[in-house]
C-alpha cells in the first residue's frame, strides 16, 4: 500500500519540478565583480541545494554585459548554463552594434529578479535639492553629469528629463558608476545619474543627496525622495534585472528554474543579503519577464534612432 501511495504522488508530480541537471551549473554574471555579485551568489546557493549540483557564479564582463550574455546564449540549451543582468545588453546594446549575435531572440527568460532603481545625486553642499531645481540651475548655467556610460539606462533617464523639459546638460561618460560617483565628491560633477544602490552608502554618509528617481515608485530606503513623475516632470526609466537561459532551453527545465527564483526571493538569505546591498527585490513570472523584454527592446529602437545612434 505504501507503495502504491509513493507511485501516486510521484505520477502527481509535475515534470519540471522532478527536473534536476545532470552536471555543475554555470551562473553568468556579465560584469565586473562587485556587491551585486552576493545577491546573485545567495540566489545560486539556493538554487545548487534544491537542484543537487555545485554551482559557479562566474564574471565574464565587457561590452556593456554582451560579452557575457554572448556565452550565454551560445551555450547548450540543457538548463546548466544561466546568465543574471540588467535589461542594456539585451535590450539596447543590439541597437548600437552590427552583428552584435544577441538580441532577445537569443534567450529564453527565466524570471525577473530585481529592479535596478535608479535615480539623481548631487553633493551635499549644493542647494539643489529637487528635480525642478536642476532643471532650474541647468537653465541658467552649463552643467556637467556622470554616467556608466553612454546610452546606459541612467543616461536615458536624464536624457528624458532634458526632453521632457528642453534643458541641456552635459554628458561625461565614465566606466561603471564608482569613477564618476568620485568625480561628483570631488566636485569635478555637478551631479551623477546612477544605480541608487551604487550610491547609498554616500547618500547615508550625508555625502550626496538623491533628489529624484525614475522608477515608477519610490526607493523602499529613501521613502523620502519623490519619483520624477510625482516632481511634475516624465521621466520615468525602468531597469529590471533577471535571469535568462539558453534559447532552446526545454519548458520543463524553464518552469523549474521560474519556481526556484520565485522562491529564492522569498527566502530570509536572499532577502537579508538584498537589504545589505539595497538590492530592490521584483520578481517577474516567466511569461511576464519575457514580454517585458521583448516590448523594451522595441521601445529602444525608436529611443537610440531619436537620440540619433547609428549602429557601429
Amino acid at each position: 500500500m505504501r507503495r502504491l501511495l509513493l507511485a501516486l504522488l510521484i505520477a502527481a508530480t509535475p515534470a519540471a519540478a522532478q527536473w534536476r541537471p545532470d552536471g555543475p551549473i554555470t551562473f553568468v554574471s556579465p560584469y565586473a565583480p562587485g556587491g551585486a555579485d552576493a545577491f546573485m551568489r545567495t540566489i545560486g546557493e539556493f538554487f545548487s541545494q534544491q537542484l543537487g549540483q555545485p554551482l559557479a557564479v562566474v564574471n565574464r564582463d565587457g561590452g556593456s554585459g554582451v560579452v557575457g550574455m554572448r556565452s550565454v546564449a551560445s551555450a547548450a540549451p540543457d538548463g546548466r548554463t544561466l546568465g543574471m543582468t540588467p535589461m542594456t545588453p539585451v535590450v539596447v546594446q543590439p541597437h548600437m552594434v552590427r552583428n552584435l549575435g544577441i538580441d532577445p531572440t537569443s534567450f529564453a527568460p527565466v524570471c525577473g529578479t530585481n529592479e535596478n532603481v535608479l535615480g539623481i545625486v548631487v553633493r551635499t553642499e549644493t542647494p539643489i535639492r529637487t528635480l525642478p531645481e536642476l532643471v532650474a540651475a541647468g537653465r541658467a548655467r552649463a552643467m556637467t553629469y556622470g554616467s556608466a556610460g553612454p546610452n546606459s539606462l541612467p543616461f536615458l533617464g536624464v536624457w528624458r528629463i532634458q526632453r521632457a523639459t528642453g534643458v541641456e546638460f552635459t554628458h561625461i561618460a565614465y566606466r561603471g558608476d564608482p569613477p564618476h560617483l568620485v568625480e561628483l565628491l570631488g566636485g569635478r560633477l555637478d551631479f551623477s545619474t546612477t544605480v541608487v544602490a551604487s550610491a547609498s552608502e554616500f547618500i547615508q554618509a550625508g555625502r550626496m543627496r538623491l533628489i529624484g528617481v525614475f522608477s515608477h515608485g519610490r526607493h523602499p530606503d529613501f521613502p523620502d525622495v519623490p519619483t520624477a513623475r510625482e516632481q511634475g516632470i516624465d521621466a520615468l526609466q525602468f531597469s529590471q534585472v533577471g535571469i535568462y537561459a539558453p534559447r532552446g532551453t526545454p519548458d520543463a527545465v524553464l518552469t523549474r528554474y521560474e519556481q526556484l527564483c520565485r522562491e529564492a526571493l522569498e527566502t530570509e538569505a536572499v532577502r537579508r543579503i538584498a537589504a545589505q546591498l539595497r538590492v530592490v527585490i521584483r520578481y517577474m513570472p516567466r511569461a511576464d519577464f519575457g514580454a517585458m523584454i521583448a516590448g523594451e527592446y522595441e521601445a529602444y529602437r525608436g529611443i537610440l534612432r531619436d537620440l540619433g545612434v547609428q549602429p557601429e
